[in-house]
């Protein structure tokens, strides 16, 4: 893992691409949340995408993050700092399941080495305004932070219709099914005979 290389050519240009896509005033609003919903023992990250980068790099932060969304039955049940790169990775993987069962769709969920090899940082923060877009949601006491530092995701508006209203929705003729008011076969002349040309002198 430590022994990449630098990229060159077509690779270099698409890091570039996908480096361009980190928003560090995103990474400033992502840092407070995680400080007010997990408390300050987590600690802070230096400054730019790297120092984001390292302070999420062991999986640690993340785990807390997760558990601090519920109340009771926390995901993640052991969560141990540790040098070893498999571990870390393993802790990241454990945060990853955890966020896609609280409610972070599959498209949104970044990749292990997305963050532990840093190759795609935009794609951590897509996964962490997921997850705070969801906390605001649910609104279940759980959430810590301003509200305003997320959106809430739209939600399923269900209506309920009566078997007699279902059946009067049938009569209804819809406007796409197109109207035959202001129709009329005044002026046209029967099928198969010539057509009048009249000329105005």
């Amino acid at each position: 893992m430590s022994n990449i290389g630098p990229c060159f050519g077509l690779s270099r240009e698409v890091q570039s691409k996908i480096d361009k896509k980190y928003d560090p005033e995103l990474e400033e609003r992502l840092t407070e949340w995680i400080v007010a919903q997990c408390g300050p023992e987590v600690g802070r990250p230096e400054p730019a995408k790297t120092g984001f980068q390292n302070w999420l790099k062991n999986g640690c932060v993340l785990s807390e993050l997760i558990n601090s969304l519920y109340a009771t039955n926390k995901p993640i049940k052991t969560i141990k700092t540790s040098s070893m790169v498999f571990k870390q990775m393993e802790q990241i993987s454990m945060f990853l399941k955890a966020a896609e069962n609280y409610g972070v769709t599959k498209t949104d969920i970044f990749q292990t080495v997305d963050l532990f090899e840093g190759k795609d940082m935009a794609a951590v923060q897509r996964t962490l305004m997921a997850l705070g877009n969801l906390a605001v949601t649910k609104n279940d006491g759980c959430y810590k932070g301003d509200p305003n530092w997320f959106h809430r995701k739209a939600q399923e508006n269900r209506r309920d219709f009566s078997e007699e209203q279902l059946t009067e929705g049938k009569n209804v003729i819809g406007l796409q099914m197109g109207t035959n008011r202001g129709a009329s076969q005044a002026g046209m002349t029967g099928y198969g005979r010539p057509r009048q040309i009249i000329n105005n002198p």
